[in-house]
Formats: C-alpha cells, sequence, structure tokens
C-alpha cells in the first residue's frame, strides 16, 4: 500500500468514525506522537497521530487499531520504516489498563517482536522472505525500543495474550 492509498485509508476512517477526533490529546503515553515527522519515513502518512489517539477512544478503538496495523505493516513480511518510531507509544498505551482493546495492542506487539527477529544470512528461505537484516535497520532499531521499555513489558499482565505471545515479548525486551 502506498502513501496515497494509506492517507485515503485514514481518511475513511475518520469519514466512518468522525468521533474519533475527539480521541484523548492529553493521555501521557502519547506525549510527543505529534512531533515525530511521520510523513518523513518512505511510506508513512503524516496522520498516524490521529489514529494512535484514536486508540484510546472505546467505541472506534479496534478499529483504529486494524487501520494502523494495515499501514505501519508493509505487508505479512515487513514491517514499515517508521515502526520503531510508532513501538514506544504503543507499549505505554498496551502498559495502560484503561485503554481499550488493549489485547488487540499486545497482538500487533507481538507481530512486531517477530518481524523484529534477526534474520540469519545463511538461512537463504529466511532472507528470501524477510531480507536482509542491513536492509532493514527497523528490525533492530525495534529491538532497541523493545529494551529501553523492557519495564513496561515486565509489567503486562498475565492473561491478556498467551503464554507464548507473553514469552515473544519478553524476549523481545531481552527479559528472558
Amino acid at each position: 500500500m502506498d502513501v496515497a492509498a494509506k492517507d485515503a485509508a485514514i481518511a475513511r476512517f475518520l469519514q466512518e468514525y468522525p468521533q474519533a477526533a475527539d480521541a484523548s490529546r492529553t493521555h501521557p503515553a502519547l506525549h510527543g506522537c505529534e512531533a515525530v515527522r511521520w510523513s518523513e519515513f518512505p511510506g508513512c502518512p503524516a496522520a498516524i497521530p490521529v489514529l494512535l489517539h484514536a486508540l484510546l477512544h472505546e467505541a472506534v478503538a479496534s478499529e483504529a487499531q486494524r487501520v494502523l496495523t494495515n499501514i505501519m505493516f508493509n505487508n505479512i513480511a515487513e514491517m514499515n520504516a517508521a515502526m520503531p518510531e510508532v513501538l514506544p507509544f504503543l507499549l505505554r498505551l498496551a502498559g495502560d489498563p484503561q485503554v481499550p482493546d488493549r489485547s488487540g495492542l499486545l497482538d500487533c506487539l507481538i507481530a512486531v517482536a517477530e518481524l523484529s527477529e534477526p534474520v540469519e544470512a545463511g538461512n537463504e528461505a529466511m532472507v528470501l522472505w524477510f531480507g536482509r537484516d542491513n536492509d532493514h535497520s527497523e528490525r533492530e532499531r525495534c529491538r532497541s525500543v523493545f529494551a529501553e521499555h523492557a519495564s513496561v513489558v515486565a509489567m503486562l499482565p498475565e492473561g491478556l495474550i498467551t503464554i507464548a505471545g507473553q514469552a515473544k515479548l519478553r524476549q523481545a525486551a531481552g527479559l528472558v
């Protein structure tokens, strides 16, 4: 999906869910998201903060999460280059028990953790599918973000995700 299609997806989301524009702009987990120059990342629309804030709106959170996921994953095997910038906001939101659709956020974080794993250069099939690590610096940057937010990952409640999912997040954060 190119940037124009991603912008159109956000516009459709706002047209279908105009109440998303009323989502809280003061949540501490999202402090600084408006200052990121999202459009400077290849394939990333400028309106990412709209979706991040909409994750806090009970009535639209799951749809905002779906649209954000579609935008932040270029395909099933590749994250957008802006994922390391989005990741701290998602981790902090997932750590807040008041955030709606936390389990959806956690599922997204598990996918990021899985796609952040290094790809063995000698494994031709993996390189063919996921590309070389040196061509995807977002993987290492995401691993760094998980490590920086290890305290948040350590506090995520059991029961919202599978044991395997929790283990994957803990591994990405360097807790195991």
